[in-house]
């Protein structure tokens, strides 16, 4: 089923590697987002790794595998797949009730319970990747069997497709509606420049989703054609190589995105490229950016939901104030020098 190509597939375990790291070590505090963004990056990083897997584990070698060895080498990418639609899931569903229905919630609660959830999506991931394995197959009836991987059911390929499609239906959905949430509140008193963060924030996610569903479509269309065509007229249908090829190269353009588009996850990844160069002996130390100065950088990762970055609860002073100018209540924020 798979061909060629390994110095690729390495570069792009080895790049949502680099950005995992990167996230964990510097961002991990930072915002809920990035819990999201680890979470896609580690199912990008599963699928590249089950794609290693195939290489070394196909042509002649299929044949010396046991059919639960089979089972195993073709679910980690249904494993990874499905993590990942359930994580593009629950960010869109975060954010859309960010907006409709704002919770007076701490950062690090939501971050915590957003955390609880993707452990859960991967269980479900994981259950869903495994099913033919547990039983869910054609070894007691060759008939239904795909064609494409010729040990999987062709009901539970069907079930998994629509699955997906239903889900990522859902997901376009919602980011419909948020950025008709976003372009109407940018005729209310919302700062230019946080409207300017949650259009740029909408656009890197719409940018994922974007290329999640032309990199994966191709792949969805010739398992619909698997299923619903005769297992002895489907000679066309004998390869996945192209399709395949095309969902991993999705694996490869996230990091890419996520390196282009956020300022702080350039920086972390920087500031980790620094520090192995440090112990390595090329750089010296001190060179590196500081995990504080990512923290405390500008983040374009702002919430969608318009609100006033300094409409927090304030110590009463003991003596009475002048009233303040929307200027002059700004710099009232910053630390006295």
């Amino acid at each position: 089923l798979w061909s060629g190509g390994t110095p690729q597939v390495c570069l792009i375990i080895v790049e949502n590697l680099l950005v995992l790291l990167a996230v964990l070590r510097c961002l991990r505090g930072r915002r809920w987002v990035y819990s999201c963004i680890a979470s896609i990056t580690l199912s990008d990083l599963l699928a590249g790794i089950a794609y290693l897997c195939n290489l070394c584990l196909s042509g002649s070698k299929t044949f010396q595998l046991s059919p639960q060895l089979w089972f195993l080498r073709e679910g980690i990418l249904f494993v990874a797949l499905a993590a990942s639609t359930f994580s593009l899931l629950v960010t869109a569903v975060e954010r859309y009730s960010a907006m409709v229905r704002p919770i007076a919630e701490s950062e690090a609660s939501k971050t915590l319970r957003l955390r609880g959830l993707i452990a859960a999506c991967w269980l479900l991931a994981l259950a869903i990747g495994l099913l033919p394995m547990l039983g869910w197959n054609c070894l007691c009836d060759f008939q239904a069997c795909s064609v494409l991987l010729p040990l999987y059911s062709k009901n539970y390929i069907l079930f998994s497709v629509v699955m997906f499609s239903v889900i990522l239906l859902g997901i376009i959905g919602l980011y419909i509606s948020i950025f008709l949430l976003v372009q109407a509140s940018s005729r209310q008193s919302c700062s230019r420049n946080g409207r300017r963060r949650s259009l740029r924030l909408l656009k890197t996610v719409l940018m994922i989703l974007g290329a999640f569903i032309v990199c994966w479509s191709p792949l969805f269309v010739l398992l619909l054609l698997d299923v619903f065509c005769d297992t002895g007229a489907c000679n066309h249908l004998r390869s996945l190589d192209w399709t395949l090829a095309l969902a991993l190269l999705n694996s490869g353009i996230n990091p890419v995105i996520y390196s282009l588009r956020s300022v702080e996850v350039r920086r972390a990844v920087g500031s980790l490229l620094c520090c192995c160069c440090v112990r390595a002996g090329l750089c010296r130390p001190g060179s590196c950016v500081a995990i504080s100065d990512i923290n405390s950088g500008s983040s374009t990762e702002s919430s969608l939901r318009c609100r006033d970055s300094f409409r927090g609860p304030t110590a009463q002073s003991a003596r009475p104030r002048a009233p303040l100018s929307s200027n002059s209540s700004m710099m009232s924020n910053l630390p006295s020098l």
